[in-house]
């Protein structure tokens, strides 16, 4: 039997704020603060560069204005403040952030010594050809989707990457109960790093 409008339900304090704090955390953990290993994004940089992809916002096209950018993501992807999806777009674009940036940003995007970036509607920004890479395929169902915030369109869950991002850039974050604190590595290296452990049996195992 359903309780009535005005009914009250006791619950015991302990089990719903132990509830209540797992489901607040895995959100944090899954949806804001750690990346995937698999594309080494967050959800925010992941959506932000979904957005403009199906944009057109490639390398060898124009730049468009990343307040159009910042809209779109919050239209169909990612519907928070819009200070923070600029913010992480910035960061993909600053070269003393990301070893190898996703964006290429035309206009005030920031200096290493603390600058701010200038407004979003007077920045603009493309993807680099390494994003691209990231996106590589992602229409030859190689990946899963799953339908956005009000399922008018879907999302990949993640990207079908060629790039080993997560070494390449690295990634730092702070979740409920974990973090991750990856450095950045030089790509030609890496890349011989995983062509000699794919091709080398029991390769990185310690001999006992």
């Amino acid at each position: 039997m359903q309780p009535g409008a005005g009914s009250k339900i006791p619950i015991n304090i302990e089990d719903e704020m132990r509830v209540s704090y797992l489901d607040y955390a895995m959100s944090v953990i899954m949806g804001r603060s750690l990346p995937d290993v698999r594309d080494g994004l967050k959800p925010t940089q992941r959506r932000i560069l979904y957005a403009m992809f199906r944009e057109g916002l490639l390398h060898n096209r124009r730049y468009s204005k990343c307040a159009g950018v910042v809209g779109e993501v919050l239209k169909k992807y990612h519907p928070h403040g819009d200070a923070a999806v600029y913010d992480t777009l910035v960061r993909l674009a600053q070269d003393w952030n990301m070893r190898y940036p996703l964006i290429d940003g035309q206009g005030n995007f920031g200096s290493i010594d603390g600058d701010p970036p200038a407004a979003y509607r007077y920045t603009e920004a493309r993807m680099t050809a390494l994003a691209e890479e990231t996106l590589a395929d992602i229409d030859k169902e190689t990946v899963d989707f799953s339908p956005n915030f009000d399922d008018t369109t879907v999302e990949p869950i993640v990207l079908p990457t060629r790039v080993p991002n997560l070494l390449v850039n690295g990634s730092a974050g702070i979740a409920v109960g974990m973090a991750t604190n990856i450095p950045p590595h030089n790509l030609p290296e890496l890349l011989d790093a995983l062509t000699i452990f794919t091709h080398t049996p029991n390769a990185g195992l310690s001999e006992r």
